[in-house]
């Protein structure tokens, strides 16, 4: 009978899903260097009981994510979401309202599960132009507002205009940018975390 009862009474470790693209998914380094993975291994030092998934995929738009937010958010049961998407809507020129009607999809599947979530923002470069870039920069605050969940102004803050952090495509992160990725989302997760 005691048996059952301290079972019972053992701590559920919980599910930290992170929903992204490539900047997430490591892209061009050794999978152990990504961000990601350097956060489980911070929750661990630090005494919180999450098991992190990374159900990052390259090459993901917002279009993509929304068609498999649901199996994900089945699969894992999740009680927190990072969801990191929206880059590659931006590189491909892709409608800006289509991108965040996409987001919203998402963030309401996940909201209707009960999970925390926590939105992480990017910026594009002006190469469509500085409206196209003023429009889908303000996706991410507009939405955060209207769903009321935290928000990491720009996952690259530090790290996309500075060559010593970026491989030579230009667009992700080396090793050396990846603790600053860290950096850059860790004070806005910690509010979300428990132990």
């Amino acid at each position: 009978m005691s048996i059952g009862v301290a079972a019972a009474g053992a701590p559920k470790e919980r599910t930290l899903l992170v929903f992204g693209d490539s900047l997430s998914a490591a892209y061009g380094l050794k999978t152990e260097e990504g961000w990601v993975p350097q956060l489980q291994k911070r929750l661990q030092d630090q005494g919180y009981g999450y098991r992190v998934v990374n159900a990052s995929s390259s090459g993901e738009t917002t279009a993509g994510g929304r068609s498999r937010i649901e199996r994900a958010l089945e699969t894992h049961q999740p009680d927190l979401v990072i969801l990191e998407l929206g880059a590659n809507d931006g590189l491909r020129g892709l409608p800006v309202q289509g991108a965040r009607d996409n987001l919203a999809a998402m963030i309401r599947s996940v909201q209707q599960r009960k999970a925390k979530l926590l939105l992480v923002g990017i910026l594009m470069p002006p190469n469509y132009g500085q409206r196209y870039a003023d429009s889908f920069a303000a996706i991410y605050p507009e939405l955060s507002k209207e769903f009321k969940v935290p928000l990491v102004p720009f996952l690259l803050e530090g790290v996309a205009l500075d060559q010593r952090y970026m491989q030579a495509d230009g667009m992700h992160p080396n090793a050396a940018g990846q603790p600053r990725l860290l950096e850059n989302v860790w004070p806005h997760l910690q509010p979300l975390l428990e132990r």
